[in-house]
């Protein structure tokens, strides 16, 4: 059986667009209203690349390029209509970038949660890691129960990565 160029290029054009649509995206980490209890999302998601992460972080960027950081993207969400929270989701090429930055924070005043790869819980934020992503969740203001809703909110974007 013969095949011409013509009908050769086009069985490549159709498994090459085939191939396109069975490749795995990257999920969005960030969880849309209501898919938390009392969480709602109050923004568009915002992406910095490496090269201007500086523009989001001034004066911590370099920290986060030489780890391998790959991207940041950001996002803000409302508790309940009182707690607001941001949303930080740091991509790096690989894990041990991850790992470097989480092993910079200090652990002083912080608890473990049971939350990815490793989890510190302060009064006001929840850091944690997975795989080559970190990911800060920081309130802008604290109050009685300010952790556990911030851990719901960790556990909903885990859930995602």
């Amino acid at each position: 059986m013969k095949i011409g160029i013509k009908a050769f290029a086009a069985l490549l054009l159709v498994v090459g667009l085939a191939g396109i649509g069975c490749r795995k995206t990257a999920a969005n980490p960030f969880p849309p209203s209501g898919a938390v209890a009392g969480w709602e999302k109050s923004g568009k998601t915002q992406t910095f690349a490496a090269a201007n992460l500086w523009q989001y972080i001034d004066g911590g960027a370099d920290q986060y390029v030489s780890a391998g950081v790959v991207a940041c993207s950001t996002s803000d969400y409302k508790f309940q209509r009182n707690l607001e929270a941001v949303v930080d989701v740091y991509t790096f090429k690989a894990g041990d970038g991850a790992k470097k930055i989480f092993d910079a924070d200090p652990s002083a005043n912080s608890r473990t949660a049971q939350l990815g790869d490793a989890a510190r819980v302060y009064g006001q934020s929840v850091v944690f890691r997975k795989g080559t992503a970190l990911i800060r969740i920081v309130a802008y203001e604290s109050g009685p129960g300010t952790s556990e809703a911030l851990l719901a909110l960790a556990r909903g974007v885990e859930g995602r990565l």
